[in-house]
């Protein structure tokens, strides 16, 4: 009893989506918060067509990697193609292989009317689910329709972050409709253009198909590798690099994989669990054919990168002394994002680029006070963990722990890596990119001027 009432331990083994049931109050305890995250259960039903596409396979298998992660009844996958599988995931050859191997369920039977969604060639199911939405792509352009909407972009130009892009919101659209919050979630068309992900721009239009890239980044300091920092590489991952070994990534990171990164860190399973991050991402990482360094250490400003290292650094960690010292070493420049912690919140996100027109330590001051979350301590899981004898300390502890979902981290990455892209190509960037997925059409995005005059990030070319 006396290590299940250890908050750290706890902390580190709950479930981060799970957390929400408790922080809203609707779970008496821990274990009854899962039972009900044990009820949520996801059916992808796929076309044939999804055997010659990337991006689509990239929308499947980011809606499996995240859906089965906030869905733990299940993710079913229905007419999975016995294909090749065109985009690179561990050793897997086929697309029934690599859904498998991130433990999606290949079923056959469509009967129960859970939430389903839909990619490619598939006809008839309107009727057979109250949630049926239907994700779809074209250029740089992804999002979900309602199926009985009809609308279906071309899906000709392959580009594979809108197929990951669409796959997140997809199942974005799913949870928020089981978890009842968002009246909206499955009866509206949600989706974003990352040419221009600007609200008074329709995703829908034909003209933000945007460019096909032949060139990609190739040298990259990567900052944080839990929930968006895998989320990076998993986008990253499926770039279509024509020589893989082109690509040098730095590897920043401190901590090692626990249980709860499993349930927001896309590159994370079980099998991992104990494992430093930087060794397990390493490892992830090569596999892919890129080549690594580690550096297992906090970020601070006491060291200077050189010449020789890579001079673009992505950044995903949520502490914000580090975020505002990120401009201290030197990097030329910084893509950074910050996601939402609580109930509410945890949808939301920000982007920042710099440099830009107020630098990181303007936007986060060192010494800031901390947020605690202590107004959670009255609701009912809190008030059982006390009764059996967890203290004020240790209760403050876990409720500080932020909520997520993976999802989130996935759809923030393409923003992330499109933004790296268009840095590549020397086009229009952002300063600071604004939103939450429970209203998409609200996004806010300030456009960047402060782009160096000649800066190559280091690149290598697409295939």
């Amino acid at each position: 009893m006396e290590a299940a009432l250890n908050a750290e331990r706890i902390g580190d083994e709950l479930n981060r989506t799970v957390k929400l049931a408790m922080d809203s109050g609707e779970a008496a305890t821990p274990e009854e918060a899962r039972d009900i995250f044990r009820r949520y259960r996801l059916r992808l039903i796929t076309g044939a067509d999804v055997a010659s596409s990337p991006s689509k396979q990239a929308a499947l298998l980011t809606a499996v990697n995240a859906g089965r992660r906030c869905f733990l009844g299940g993710v079913e996958v229905v007419g999975c193609p016995d294909a090749q599988l065109l985009i690179p995931w561990r050793n897997c050859r086929t697309i029934a292989e690599a859904v498998t191997d991130l433990q999606g369920i290949l079923t056959y039977s469509i009967e129960e009317p859970i939430p389903q969604i839909i990619i490619g060639d598939v006809e008839g199911v309107e009727e057979r689910s109250e949630f049926a939405v239907r994700a779809t792509f074209d250029g740089w352009r992804g999002g979900v329709v309602p199926v009985d909407d009809g609308r279906r972009m071309d899906e000709r130009n392959e580009f594979t972050p809108a197929g990951v892009l669409a796959g997140a919101l997809a199942v974005s659209e799913a949870f928020q409709y089981v978890r009842g919050r968002n009246v909206q979630a499955g009866r509206r068309a949600v989706g974003l253009s990352l040419w221009q992900p600007n609200a008074a721009v329709s995703w829908l239009d034909d003209c933000e198909i945007g460019p096909r890239p032949e060139l990609l980044p190739a040298r990259l300091w990567l900052i944080g590798l839990g929930h968006l920092g895998q989320a990076y590489l998993w986008t990253l991952g499926f770039l279509p690099y024509e020589r893989p070994g082109d690509v040098q990534l730095i590897l920043q990171d401190y901590d090692a994989l626990v249980a709860a990164n499993d349930s927001t860190s896309l590159l994370t399973d079980r099998r991992l669990i104990g494992q430093r991050k930087t060794r397990a991402m390493a490892g992830w990482c090569e596999g892919r054919g890129f080549r690594t360094r580690i550096n297992e250490r906090r970020f601070a400003p006491n060291f200077r990168i050189d010449d020789e290292e890579p001079q673009v650094a992505l950044c995903g960690v949520d502490n914000e002394v580090a975020r505002a010292a990120l401009e201290d070493v030197g990097f030329a420049q910084i893509i950074e994002a910050g996601l939402g912690r609580g109930t509410e919140e945890y949808l939301a996100f920000q982007i920042h680029c710099f440099p830009a027109s107020r630098s990181a330590r303007q936007r986060w001051w060192a010494g800031a006070p901390a947020q605690t979350q202590s107004s959670l301590l009255g609701h009912p899981a809190y008030l059982s963990l006390a009764s059996e004898g967890m203290d004020q300390c240790g209760l403050t502890m876990l409720a500080n722990r932020a909520v997520g979902a993976s999802f989130v981290g996935s759809f923030v990455s393409t923003l992330v890596v499109a933004e790296l892209l268009k840095m590549v190509m020397g086009e229009h960037r952002y300063e600071v990119i604004d939103g939450t997925l429970r209203s998409p059409e609200n996004f806010q995005v300030f456009a960047c001027d402060l782009l160096p005059v000649s800066f190559n990030p280091g690149v290598t070319i697409a295939n």
